[in-house]
């Protein structure tokens, strides 16, 4: 018969730590079992471009693979034709790019990517392999999903990151400058917020904050949430930054302010005011100095330039799109209701 120990919270604690390990072994086995399989992929792939084993064996040579290797590893699976092409794809696809071949194959980003979000990333950048590599690393770092990597995809976050004009290079130290400039984009996608024409200021913080989760994803890995209106006294006068956040990897504060108008210099002033107020009451000596990121409707690039100039606060300027999930051409391409008329009326007559 079953005996019941006395359950102490030394006895709780430990199994929640055997939980806890046995978990992280299992993904370190998942992570390890990718490895080897993109491992072999990529020395197949190598054999296949090698050998031009196509021009040797002719058109039959993928489904002549495919049948031979299932028969002599009945047991595994991969070997389709149409994987083996992304096999020769991958190893094609990643050899352009000296990064990728490090000293040693261990030490290769690629093989610490699941194959499926390979597979994507060969459909969209068969050939743009500095692209690929981009989300390849962004994977990594942020544990991107494979339904993440393609929403990531979909909003050109490879042409929008570090993108933001800022003043970084003259007003922080070269490590955090570089850092600094990482974490901005231009623009930033808002079409989450599903708003449309005409929306006023207000609504658009209200509806960034309503979905903070996809605001956060939007902003990058590393942001964490401080406060919305936060309250800054200063003498006699209260002030309200728009959003604050933290970022844990800059170890600073990050004041966020949106316009949802056209840049004006003017801007620039109000954010400053925060930015220097927030280095005074809330920065400490472990935290370096705050940066300002300013996301306006639109925004003249010379306009901005100039601006930054007169500034010796950290500051960036981007703006958003509140439908970058429109193509443009797409979108321009749409028939006015004067076309739609003029159509009906041919068709009647």
């Amino acid at each position: 018969m079953f005996k019941q120990i006395k359950i102490d919270k030394d006895y709780a604690d430990w199994l929640k730590d055997l939980g806890q390990r046995y978990r992280k072994s299992q993904i370190k086995a998942a992570v390890r079992v990718n490895s080897e399989m993109l491992h072999f992929y990529w020395t197949l792939g190598r054999d296949i471009e090698e050998r031009q084993a196509e021009n040797r064996y002719g058109s039959a040579f993928y489904e002549t693979l495919s049948r031979d290797l299932k028969t002599l590893l009945p047991e595994a699976k991969g070997f389709s034709v149409r994987n083996l092409k992304y096999i020769k794809l991958f190893y094609l696809l990643y050899s352009k790019w000296q990064q990728v071949v490090a000293k040693s194959a261990e030490d290769a980003i690629i093989f610490c990517v699941p194959w499926g979000h390979h597979v994507v990333l060969m459909d969209k950048f068969a050939d743009n392999p500095a692209a690929a590599l981009f989300y390849v690393h962004k994977t990594v770092e942020e544990g991107w999903s494979r339904n993440m990597l393609l929403n990531m995809i979909a909003t050109h976050l490879h042409l929008r990151e570090k993108k933001a004009i800022s003043n970084f290079t003259r007003t922080l130290p070269a490590i955090e400058s570089d850092l600094a400039q990482q974490i901005t984009k231009d623009p930033y996608i808002f079409d989450f917020t599903n708003l449309r024409e005409p929306y006023i200021e207000r609504e658009l913080k209200e509806s960034l904050l309503k979905n903070i989760s996809k605001f956060l994803l939007e902003l990058g890995n590393g942001f964490a949430y401080v406060g919305q209106e936060y309250r800054l006294k200063v003498g006699d006068t209260e002030k309200f930054t728009d959003l604050l956040f933290y970022h844990l990897k800059l170890r600073c504060y990050v004041v966020i302010e949106v316009k949802t108008e056209k840049f004006d210099p003017a801007h620039l002033g109000q954010l400053g005011f925060y930015v220097t107020t927030i280095n005074h009451q809330l920065k400490t000596d472990n935290d370096n100095p705050t940066i300002g990121l300013l996301v306006c409707k639109t925004k003249d690039d010379v306009v901005a330039q100039y601006s930054l100039e007169g500034y010796n606060l950290p500051i960036s300027i981007s703006q958003y799109d509140l439908n970058s999930l429109i193509p443009r051409h797409f979108k321009s391409s749409l028939p006015s209701i004067e076309d739609i008329e003029n159509k009906l009326k041919s068709v009647s007559e």
